[in-house]
């Protein structure tokens, strides 16, 4: 199998060289003689709407996309596409529901909307909660499977191409939102068409054509050959129930998962919160139209992978260390594949993703920390420059830690793309159904957010490890066991909001802001009918 080859590093330099010189550009370009905290940590007013889509988008896909989604796609096939297409009706959603009351209210950080509308004891809580999530296990997720990569196509050491990654995002991300903002835009260029080149040569792979009838002809066989990974909807006799059952990726636990993920996440609305409605609104609009894309970039590589593992290909290079097949590693091994050059521009699209989800995720940790917690506990005298400093400073010591914890987090045990969703899926419950209630029900109170937060990780956690009573936990789906925790956080939130007296701490809300312009009707429109088109065509 060959490695990177000279015009490879040549592709990937230049990649390289662009990221880095434009970020240093629109510093240097937009920068203030006194930078103040909503400058860099939310690039007030500085982002487009096209900018906001992509750094969207930029900071979702990574690792856990490009390796775990892809190694779902090798062993389940097309249904792990389901987190993509649900998520691109979710940010509709957001996008008509949440931004208003976020921006109307002017909130900044999804802590200060938990002290704002419950007290500062729920807030400190949930950000301490939100650290260790987004450096436990994202940050040392998305290091340890974009190294694994990186490390598999290059040849290169895994704790080196651990070390450069970080490296990488940091100079970006002390950069500030701007930086990342409008850097994503390359990123995600680079992502896609480096991503979509993957897909279509994998593919001519498969069919031993080229070109679009190559094109044409490996779609086909794929699907005659392969027909059980190209169903959505899994039965519950399939092997893949328990990670996707049934129904539940329409009508049940996938809406938690995603509403939490794309409407109560620092990481993810950060990139809107600086924007007017509008903007914001068009930015999370234009997300989700590229998010119908992603499972041609990460899941169909993957059943690619499949259709040649199963014609005896690559059949040593995809073992793990215990002699059993591993299917995280089917992108990379399949990137090995590809000719000279072309292996450069996707070995840039990975590393593109990788680079710009570290950077997002960096900056909400900066973020949460400066302005909920040291601003509010440590630093209460601390002016905005010292803020500024300090935020540059939490970004370096995250990636730290999460290099040097990375390797002891299991991560390669479940398929780091479920990891991800497992860990989340103890907290998301709770942070929802505190979010959810807190907007639309005034009567919603502190002593219920602070049990939903606390008691409802300790619900989840319980059926984790199949500590409570009454049924075998762990043999029920973990997006079905969400469902459940979240019902019981919203139970005990409306009788406490009843039995105690009311805090009346409603936020300011009108119906008026929730009606969006004419062309997001439209285009929110093709996007439901694709997603409904989708569905009914797979199945």
């Amino acid at each position: 199998m060959q490695q990177l080859q000279t015009l490879d590093y040549i592709v990937f330099f230049f990649y390289f060289i662009l990221v880095s010189g434009y970020g240093y550009w629109i510093y240097q370009r937009k920068k203030t003689p006194n930078e103040s905290t909503q400058d860099f940590f939310l690039a007030e007013g500085s982002l487009t709407w096209w900018a906001i889509g992509a750094s969207l988008i930029a900071s979702n896909i990574s690792a856990e996309q490009f390796i775990g989604m892809s190694g779902n796609g090798f062993s389940m096939g097309l249904g792990i596409s389901t987190y993509e297409w649900m998520a691109a009706a979710t940010l509709i959603i957001v996008a008509v529901f949440f931004m208003p009351i976020y921006l109307k209210n002017k909130i900044y950080t999804m802590p200060q909307f938990l002290s704002q509308r419950y007290n500062p004891t729920v807030s400190l809580i949930m950000a301490v909660f939100w650290l260790a999530l987004y450096i436990l296990v994202n940050l040392t997720s998305i290091l340890y499977l974009g190294a694994l990569a990186v490390s598999g196509i290059s040849g290169l050491d895994f704790t080196f191409c651990m070390i450069a990654l970080a490296v990488f995002a940091i100079i970006i991300t002390i950069g500030g939102m701007k930086v990342i903002g409008f850097t994503d835009v390359i990123q995600v260029f680079f992502l896609v068409i480096g991503g979509l080149a993957t897909t279509y040569l994998a593919i001519n792979l498969v069919s031993g054509d080229t070109g679009i009838d190559g094109l044409m002809s490996g779609m086909k066989m794929m699907r005659e050959n392969h027909d059980d990974h190209f169903h959505m909807i899994f039965p519950k006799s399939s092997p893949f129930y328990m990670q996707l059952p049934g129904l539940t990726v329409l009508l049940g636990g996938m809406w938690i998962v995603n509403l939490n993920y794309w409407g109560c996440n620092q990481y993810i609305t950060q990139r809107a919160l600086g924007a007017d409605l509008k903007t914001a609104r068009n930015g999370i609009l234009f997300a989700a139209g590229l998010k119908l894309l992603m499972p041609v970039i990460v899941v169909l590589p993957g059943i690619a992978a499949y259709a040649l593992y199963s014609k005896g290909l690559f059949q040593a290079e995809m073992l793990g260390p215990d002699g059993m097949i591993n299917p995280d590693k089917a992108y990379p091994v399949l990137l090995n594949l590809l000719p000279t050059g072309l292996k450069g521009l996707s070995f840039a699209a990975l590393t593109a993703a990788v680079v710009a989800s570290l950077a997002g995720k960096a900056n909400s940790i900066s973020t949460i920390f400066t302005l909920d917690i040291f601003r509010n506990y440590i630093g209460k005298d601390a002016d905005e420059k010292k803020l500024v400093w300090i935020g540059r400073w939490v970004v370096v010591i995250a990636m730290v830690l999460a290099i040097v914890v990375s390797p002891y987090m299991g991560i390669d045990k479940k398929g780091g793309f479920q990891f991800i969703q497992e860990m989340t899926g103890l907290l998301s419950p709770g942070i929802f159904a505190s979010f959810i209630m807190g907007f639309f029900w005034k009567r919603t109170n502190s002593a219920g957010a602070l049990f939903a937060i606390v008691g409802g990780f300790i619900i989840a956690l319980g059926m984790h490890n199949n500590y409570l009573p009454f049924a075998d936990w762990t043999q029920v789906p973990f997006l079905d066991r969400m469902g459940l925790v979240f019902l019981i956080c919203v139970a005990v939130m409306f009788i406490l909001g009843l039995v105690l007296p009311d805090e009346k701490k409603g936020l300011q809300i009108d119906a008026s802001m929730f009606m969006p312009h004419r062309s997001f009707v439209i285009w929110a429109s093709i996007v439901i009918a694709i997603i409904a088109f989708l569905y009914y065509h797979f199945w």
